[in-house]
């Protein structure tokens, strides 16, 4: 491999990029993070989970308590997100050693759920505070990865609520794997992400032609373009979207041949405000896990 030194500053009218080719296949992956090269016009955060998240009244502190353990959890606790969910504890939330991030752990009992969020509470969090519209240009992504596969809803992206269901939220954009219908909608297969938008009420599925497998990186991505019209990005592959609307089943997408354009979205409905969540739903009396390594949003200053 050449090697090149520059004896000035790299220049590129439409951002760099950090590429990445898989030798037998010759796929080629975008592998630049959004909060890498900022661009002056944009606002970003990211989450590396530097404290722990816990269930929001972690972060209360009560002026009468004497508990000097409860007084040491809420200055730990993460102050820009928070999990909740049925049967959810802090103390589901870990740091697990083996994998940069947090892992999530459901409590044990059927529709058990782990859900990250930004703290909703009034001025606690720029992640919730600074509204993120489909009018803004917001670019959203995280990594996360599944020990298992087995009974489980896995859902991450932009959202109204915390809820795993398609049809519940009429405007949304977000990932979503599942390991049957239980509790849930039907999908054409179980073994696939898919990426689910919402306009208005109308429900689309895209099927992604990516297998999930235990123990694998995913880094998932969102982009809402000037347009107010989306696109998808799986480890650095970006993916089509259909325009075959259904709350059921699922449209199969490819991925985005070289030198041709991305089919995109429609146009999101306009000036509505997404909350990122991410979220893990057991389908049976058994605990299930997620990983969440980081996660990172970004918009445009002003709309």
């Amino acid at each position: 491999m050449a090697n090149t030194t520059f004896s000035g500053p790299v220049r590129s009218e439409n951002n760099v990029q950090l590429i990445s080719k898989t030798a037998s296949t010759g796929l080629v992956h975008d592998r630049t993070q959004s909060f890498g090269l900022h661009d002056a016009r944009r606002y970003y955060l990211y989450e590396a989970f530097n404290q722990r998240p816990g269930l929001n009244a972690i972060n209360i502190i009560d002026p009468d308590a004497d508990s000097a353990s409860a007084l040491a959890a809420t200055q730990a606790a993460n102050k820009n997100f928070e999990t909740l969910g049925t049967n959810m504890t802090t103390a589901l939330t870990t740091f697990p050693g083996t994998q940069a991030g947090i892992l999530m752990t459901t409590a044990g009992a059927d529709q058990d759920q782990a859900i990250l969020l930004p703290h909703l509470d009034t001025n606690q969090s720029a992640w919730s505070k600074v509204l993120w519209g489909t009018e803004n240009q917001v670019e959203w992504e995280c990594s996360i990865s599944l020990p298992a596969l087995d009974n489980q809803k896995v859902w991450a992206g932009l959202k109204l609520t915390n809820d795993q269901l398609v049809a519940t939220d009429a405007n949304q954009i977000f990932f979503k794997f599942q390991s049957d219908a239980t509790n849930s909608e039907a999908f054409t297969t179980f073994a696939n992400w898919h990426l689910v938008h919402s306009i208005g009420g109308t429900d689309y599925i895209s099927k992604l032609p990516i297998a999930v497998a235990a123990d694998t990186l995913y880094h998932l991505k969102i982009k809402i373009d000037s347009d107010r019209k989306a696109t998808c990005f799986v480890n650095g592959v970006q993916y089509n979207i259909t325009s075959t609307a259904g709350s059921t089943g699922g449209t199969a997408v490819t991925a985005v041949e070289a030198g041709k354009a991305a089919t995109k979205s429609a146009a999101l409905t306009d000036d509505v405000d997404l909350i990122p969540y991410i979220g893990i739903e057991a389908g049976a009396a058994a605990a299930e896990a997620i990983n969440v390594h980081y996660t990172a949003i970004s918009r445009h200053v002003f709309e």
